[in-house]
């Protein structure tokens, strides 16, 4: 018979949404958007799942499916650091072993298709497509599966806005989830697996790119509903798990701009004229508006609204929209040289700085260490008395309304435990009920209003539905860390005993046991400028 049309059926369908939670859940659970994902989170039962500390994408997702905190497998943030120089993460900085790899040593095959932080794609017994982080047409398992994909699919994108013709279109959005879909389906008939693992990451970018868009929120939930119904009539899983990342939600508080704040209390250094570090120009442009090329235009009408831009601090982020913020409304140019922005703006100089945030995703701020970074500017012995001062300083930080800033700040230790605690940010901090955010910008007031009116969320949800799980069992207190213990278990294969979670009380614990160092391959670069203006596009860089 020929691939394309056998019969299959997955012993366990894990759906990942990210981003999502029930305050986004239930309005379209009342609306009748998503009838499917209605039917599974009402005749199972669900519950919160809580996120990590950072909660964001590319470290949680690693996070759900080796079921270790970020200091065992190593991804805190999108970017991955260097001294000063960083590089856009991916599955060769995950030093722990996914479950799927762990589950395939166990006799047991899968099917994965577009969770985060899986290019370059490793060998297992199964197939895998991955997802955010990875360029467009990514290195696949196995190898050449991709372009089987597109010809039985009609096509295949990770990205929407990627590719010759870039589309944020509602319709682009519909077609990503569709294509989505039907690679997996496809996948599945081919490999006959015992497990799948299909994650969908519109449900979290729509916010970010149509923050409160209820047309576009519910056309993506709409879709995703319409490719679960249809996958779990194909595949027919004797048990389906949702999950998400973390959740979602509006930003009513104000945005504190941290390095402001560090500059004036003494330990951040400036610099303008685009010389400032890191070099985020390093190897791509940013995309501006349609029209020609920038370098037809005048210089002055570009620098005028750069240094427009930079006024209310916008720099190298999400400058399409900024442009139009700031009264640029005709095209101006497809792209304008990222040099020509931030040299209308002021940059962290992190030489000669002694604490900075390198990155607003990971929720910490850096010290400048002597011996560590290559212009460090702590001597060793002060280390702990200015992280201690840094911490008491943040920890006093009240909004203009004389609320707390924030819910913790505390030492990277507190949040994170094993062989990779060294790259994590030196002070983590954990804006208050995540409905303030905290941001790198430098060049204006230390607090505004936030340039994402919509933004993570700690809890995202879980949902469990099927023949091997109890279902009058509650799901209070489940964490990401739970997730791949879970599947384990339900595989009734044996738990690493290096995970940091527990099997939810939904299945049988299947036992534990110490499994030989992971051997994963060595760390290579993205490289790939296609994925750093995505990240760009969605305000992560």
């Amino acid at each position: 018979m020929d691939d394309s049309t056998d019969e299959t059926g997955l012993s366990l369908l894990v759906v990942g949404l990210d981003a999502a939670c029930r305050p986004i859940l239930h309005p379209l659970f009342e609306s009748g958007v998503v009838p499917t994902l209605q039917r599974v989170f009402e005749t199972g039962t669900s519950g919160p799942l809580e996120s990590q500390i950072p909660p964001w994408t590319a470290s949680a997702w690693p996070s759900m499916y080796t079921g270790k905190n970020p200091g065992k497998h190593g991804v805190f943030d999108f970017l991955s650091f260097d001294g000063y120089d960083w590089d856009v993460v991916n599955s060769t900085h995950v030093r722990e072993r996914p479950v799927w790899e762990l589950l395939s040593e166990h006799g047991i095959s899968s099917v994965v298709v577009n969770v985060p932080v899986t290019h370059p794609a490793r060998e297992f017994d199964g197939a895998l497509i991955p997802g955010m982080t990875a360029p467009e047409d990514p290195d696949c398992h196995p190898e050449g599966i991709l372009e089987d994909v597109k010809l039985a699919c009609g096509g295949y994108r990770i990205y929407p806005q990627s590719g010759p013709e870039p589309d944020r279109s509602i319709e682009g959005y519909e077609r990503t989830i569709e294509l989505r879909g039907k690679a997996f389906r496809y996948l599945c008939r081919r490999i006959d697996p015992d497990f799948g693992f299909v994650q969908f990451q519109q449900t979290d970018s729509v916010f970010h790119e149509r923050p409160g868009d209820k047309k576009a929120i519910e056309a993506v939930y709409r879709e995703v509903d319409a490719q679960l119904a249809e996958t779990i009539e194909e595949t027919d899983p004797d048990n389906v798990l949702v999950v998400s990342d973390h959740g979602m939600g509006p930003v009513s508080g104000p945005e504190f701009r941290i390095n402001e704040f560090l500059r004036d209390e003494g330990y951040l250094g400036a610099r303008k004229g685009g010389e400032g570090m890191p070099d985020w120009s390093k190897a791509w442009e940013n995309d501006l508006l349609e029209g020609d090329d920038a370098g037809s235009n005048e210089t002055s009408a570009i620098e005028t609204a750069m240094n427009a831009a930079a006024k209310v601090g916008i720099t190298t982020q999400r400058v399409a929209t900024a442009l139009d913020y700031v009264g640029l409304k005709e095209p101006i140019g497809r792209r304008v040289p990222n040099d020509m922005i931030r040299a209308a703006s002021e940059q962290v100089d992190f030489p000669n700085s002694q604490v900075y945030m390198r990155s607003k995703s990971e929720l910490g701020l850096r010290i400048n260490l002597e011996g560590r970074e290559p212009n460090g500017q702590v001597a060793a012995p002060e280390y702990e008395q200015v992280r201690d001062e840094v911490i008491d300083n943040l920890a006093d930080v009240r909004t203009p309304d004389g609320e707390p800033m924030f819910d913790a700040v505390a030492p990277r230790e507190v949040y994170f435990d094993g062989p990779h605690v060294e790259h994590a940010p030196d002070i983590v901090t954990v804006p208050a009920a995540f409905d303030t955010a905290v941001v790198a910008d430098l060049g204006q007031a230390q607090f505004g209003e936030p340039m994402e009116s919509w933004n993570h969320k700690q809890t995202g949800v879980v949902a469990a539905v099927g023949e091997a799980f109890d279902e009058q069992a509650g799901l209070e207190g489940a964490t990401i860390f739970d997730v791949a213990p879970t599947i384990c278990s339900l595989f009734d294969v044996p738990i690493d005993a290096a995970m940091d979670g527990t099997t939810l009380p939904i299945v049988e614990e299947s036992t534990t046991t110490e499994y030989p160092a992971y051997e994963p391959a060595p760390i290579t670069a993205t490289d790939d400028s296609a994925v750093e203006d995505r990240l760009s596009d969605l305000g992560y860089l």
